[in-house]
């Protein structure tokens, strides 16, 4: 996968106190979000596959709580210790590093058969930003982001919060839809594999979806 760049966490100014009402009713189902990311899955027409999530994430309400000033050190920590251990519980994190203001790394591995599984979620089905699923009565296979309103993209955007980053999908099965910025032959995989990828320059990008037919 490709190496992250050091993530910049310079604040935002401070939004105004309706602003940030509103983006309470906008905010994500989840507390959790990405920032900057790199994520890679490969699909083959069996069924099986392998899903890779290199980059920072930010807990939405540590990182507003700092910024207003309201949540103290002591509080941070606390709230620290309760992002590791939610982390902690995946097998499929390989590392994890709090950074500041409510942002974290995480590199986080998993693959397998989606045949048998049926669904695989990065972070989890609560957290949910990227996953792939199987339907066994149309045996097809469904990547997709985690779609928002264009107007709690405004308010995370106004927040200070938004993100960037890459998906990348490997496969070689026949592809019905996808909404992908390129497509182009894999060479490292060979045969009839292609690349779908998704370059998210910001926020306010398509959300990114795929279907594959299984034979």
């Amino acid at each position: 996968m490709k190496k992250i760049l050091a993530l910049p966490l310079a604040l935002p100014l401070a939004l105004p106190r309706f602003a940030v009402s509103l983006f309470l009713v906008a905010v994500l189902a989840g507390c959790y979000m990405p920032i900057r990311f790199d994520a890679e899955i490969e699909i083959t027409r069996g069924g099986y596959y392998d899903f890779k999530f290199d980059g920072y994430l930010a807990k939405v309400e540590l990182f507003r709580g700092l910024k207003e000033g309201k949540i103290n050190r002591e509080e941070e920590e606390k709230q620290i210790g309760v992002i590791e251990r939610d982390f902690a519980r995946d097998n499929g994190v390989k590392e994890f590093k709090y950074l500041k203001m409510g942002h974290f790394k995480v590199t986080w591995e998993r693959n397998g058969d989606l045949i048998k599984t049926k669904s695989v979620t990065f972070f989890n089905a609560t957290e949910y930003f990227l996953g792939i699923r199987y339907n066994y009565k149309t045996r097809r296979i469904t990547m997709a982001g985690k779609s928002l309103t264009n107007n709690a993209k405004k308010k995370l955007d106004q927040l200070g919060l938004g993100w960037t980053g890459q998906i990348r999908i490997f496969t070689d099965a026949k592809v019905i839809t996808h909404n992908a910025t390129k497509v182009e032959k894999n060479k490292r995989l060979g045969g009839r594999f292609k690349s779908y990828i998704w370059d998210i320059k910001n926020i306010y990008a398509p959300t990114p979806s795929l279907v594959i037919q299984i034979q």
